[in-house]
């Protein structure tokens, strides 16, 4: 088998695993709003991830003064997302203590700078898995936090957002497969019990949250588009113009 061969083989193979990772590897993800460039939303999803995620989990990555790339001033990075003792320059690190996590948690929680970039897969964005997984979550006594989550089952952290969006349950519909009786989720949820938010601004502020994660895994993505824009546009006019030198450097050459 030459070169080329092995090539079209090992993309072929792949494209066959992607797919069969997208049909059966559990439930489909859904489209997140994706708006890094949407400073509201931004400073909102910061705002979410300080009060809801940053408690267990760090962006240790991160430090609060960069926060004022979307916007915030450093008057208002102090006044609403620092904690007691911390200084703008500081990284943002979690509250927990390290050895209480894992005794609750069973594993210390990851970090989140690059959580949005690092769960992309063949479903989709890694925005997309998060906004999905946020979306997710139901009441299950079986597991040690009462609770369960379709995109991860048998996840070790609680909603954290639950009060917001309230309690709800998948509901399931029976279906045979290979001879054997298996629940298959609809799409659809029963509201247990009322969030302190509607449905439609618990989504919102999710996708405030994504947008925030998604930011905050490369703070420089909008700014490398931009400038990848006008690199494209210069390279268009400097083939124009090398063509153009090229037809009048040969025109007597003949």
């Amino acid at each position: 088998m030459n070169l080329w061969k092995k090539l079209l083989f090992g993309m072929a193979l792949a494209l066959q695993l992607a797919g069969a990772q997208a049909s059966g590897g559990g439930m489909a993800w859904d489209k997140a709003p994706g708006k890094t460039n949407d400073l509201a939303s931004l400073q909102n999803g910061a705002k979410i991830f300080v009060n809801y995620c940053l408690n267990c989990h760090s962006a240790a990555f991160m430090r609060y003064n960069r926060l004022k790339d979307i916007g915030l001033t450093e008057a208002q990075i102090k006044d609403n997302l620092l904690f007691t003792g911390e200084k703008v320059g500081d990284m943002m690190k979690a509250a927990i203590d390290p050895i209480q996590a894992k005794a609750w948690f069973g594993a210390n929680p990851p970090d989140l700078t690059v959580i949005a970039r690092s769960r992309a897969g063949a479903g989709g964005t890694g925005g997309d898995y998060i906004y999905t997984l946020f979306r997710s979550y139901y009441r299950d006594g079986g597991t040690p936090t009462g609770w369960n989550n379709l995109v991860f089952p048998n996840i070790g952290m609680p909603h954290p957002l639950w009060e917001l969006q309230g309690e709800r349950r998948p509901v399931f519909d029976t279906r045979e497969e290979h001879g054997q009786q298996v629940k298959v989720f609809t799409g659809k949820w029963e509201q247990v019990t009322p969030g302190t938010v509607s449905e439609q601004e618990y989504n919102t502020m999710v996708g405030d949250l994504v947008n925030y994660l998604t930011w905050m895994g490369e703070p420089a993505q909008n700014q490398r588009v931009a400038i990848g824009v006008w690199v494209m546009l210069f390279l268009l006019l400097f083939t124009f113009i090398a063509w153009r030198l090229n037809a009048a450097y040969w025109k007597d050459v003949t």
